[in-house]
Formats: structure tokens, C-alpha cells, sequence
């Protein structure tokens, strides 16, 4: 038996903001975007890596409006779910052209006690990031 992952999901309070930093930024790529009852999920997808995506969604798509309201303010203070951690062959490049980009950067690459070198920022809508070097 196996199992592989599969796709994440991450809240955010501006769907579009957040599909030109992932995709402009992160250089994921879009595989699905569906709209329904006023909400819309984003499937982003890596390359090279077929069938694994980031499902970006608003806070209140597919959740009660009381849960949608407080997870809307969880994100927006950037005490939502995550960090949401990524990895990437060129730390140096990435975190340049995040740091670019004018989100907010918490940590530049640096080799951590634990093991990986990486950086820390967040997203448009204040999801943590994290992204360590691949060795």
C-alpha cells in the first residue's frame, strides 16, 4: 500500500490577488477554477509534480457563514492554518523574487537548527509560508 498527497487547501481573502502570487510568484501553474454559489476554488498545480495542487478558496466556500467569518479573521491577523511549507532547488532566486513582490518577509534564507535552510514570508492574505532548499 501506498498513499501520496494529494492537494491543499489554503484561505484567502482575495481569490485573484492570491492566484498572481502563487502562480506569478511561486510558479505554480492553474489546473481547475470553479465557481459556485458565490464562492470559487482555485486548483494551482506544480510543475513536474502531476496530480499534487494548492486549492485556494475564500473564506466562507463550502463552510457556514459563522465559520467562514471566523476563519476570515484567523487568516487576516496570520493566525490561519499552516505554515504551509514548500521546497524549491534555487532558495536564493525564490526568495528574491518574493521579496519583490512586496508581501511580507519574515525570515531570509537561513540555515535553521533543525536542518534545512529556508526563508519565511506571508502570502497576500497573510497565510505563513515557508520554503526550504532541496538538497
Amino acid at each position: 500500500m501506498d498513499i501520496r498527497a494529494k492537494y491543499f487547501p489554503i484561505t484567502v481573502d482575495d481569490v485573484d490577488a492570491a492566484i498572481g502570487f502563487y502562480r506569478d510568484v511561486l510558479g505554480l501553474e492553474g489546473v481547475n477554477d470553479v465557481e459556485s454559489d458565490g464562492h470559487r476554488w482555485v486548483s494551482l498545480g506544480f510543475p513536474g509534480q502531476q496530480g499534487v495542487t494548492v486549492v485556494l478558496s475564500d473564506p466562507g466556500a463550502g463552510r457556514s457563514e459563522d465559520d467562514g467569518d471566523s476563519l476570515h479573521r484567523l487568516v487576516a491577523k496570520g493566525s490561519g492554518p499552516g505554515p504551509y511549507v514548500f521546497s524549491t532547488s534555487d532558495l536564493d532566486a525564490l526568495f528574491d523574487k518574493v521579496s519583490s513582490s512586496g508581501v511580507d518577509v519574515l525570515q531570509e534564507p537561513m540555515d535553521q537548527p533543525w536542518g534545512p535552510r529556508d526563508c519565511a514570508f506571508r502570502d497576500p492574505s497573510g497565510n505563513l509560508i515557508r520554503v526550504d532548499q532541496l538538497t
